[in-house]
C-alpha cells in the first residue's frame, strides 16, 4: 500500500512538472507592426511574397501565425496541406478557389476582415486582387504540396542569366 502511495505521488508529481515545463515555455507575445521581421516566403511559394512568423514555428509540431504579404495578382496554384489551414485578410482583397485547377472564375473574393478555414488535404488556390497582408494561423507542421508537381516553384530550374 505505502509502495503504491509512493509510486502515485511520483507520477502526479511527474505531471506537474510536466505541466509546469509546458506552461514555463509559453510566452507573452505582443507585436506592434513595426516590431514584425519580414523576410521572403519560403521556397513553396511563388517568389514575389514575404512573411513574418508572429507565434510559434510553422515548420514544427503545436500552434503557429504568421502573416504573410503579397502584391496583386500574385498566384499560388492548386495544392493542399497536411494539418487544417485558416486565413484573414488584414488588408487588400484576397481570392481563393477550391479544386485541381486556377479557375479564376470561380474564385471568392474577400475583403479586410474576410476569413477562410481549409481542411486539412483540401485542394484550393489563392491569387492576391490587390496588394494583401493575410495572416494564417493552425497547427503545425505547415507544409504545401502542389496538385500538380509542375507548379512547385521547388522543382522550378533557377533562371539563368
Amino acid at each position: 500500500m505505502q509502495r503504491t502511495g509512493v509510486l502515485m505521488g511520483l507520477c502526479l508529481g511527474a505531471a506537474a512538472a510536466a505541466v509546469m515545463a509546458q506552461e514555463a515555455a509559453k510566452t507573452h507575445i505582443a507585436l506592434a507592426p513595426p516590431e514584425l521581421k519580414w523576410a521572403a516566403a519560403p521556397p513553396a511559394f511563388p517568389k514575389g511574397a514575404t512573411m513574418a512568423v508572429l507565434a510559434g514555428d510553422p515548420g514544427a509540431s503545436g500552434p503557429f501565425a504568421v502573416r504573410a504579404r503579397m502584391p496583386a495578382g500574385y498566384k499560388v496554384a492548386p495544392h493542399f496541406h497536411p494539418t487544417d489551414e485558416n486565413i484573414t485578410v488584414l488588408s487588400g482583397v484576397f481570392a481563393l478557389g477550391m479544386g485541381d485547377k486556377f479557375e479564376e472564375a470561380t474564385m471568392k473574393a474577400l475583403p479586410v476582415g474576410g476569413y477562410a478555414s481549409m481542411p486539412a488535404g483540401m485542394h484550393h488556390f489563392a491569387m492576391a486582387r490587390t496588394p494583401v497582408v493575410i495572416q494564417i494561423h493552425g497547427v503545425g507542421p505547415f507544409a504545401l504540396t502542389y496538385v500538380n508537381p509542375a507548379d512547385d516553384p521547388r522543382q522550378q530550374a533557377p533562371a539563368t542569366k
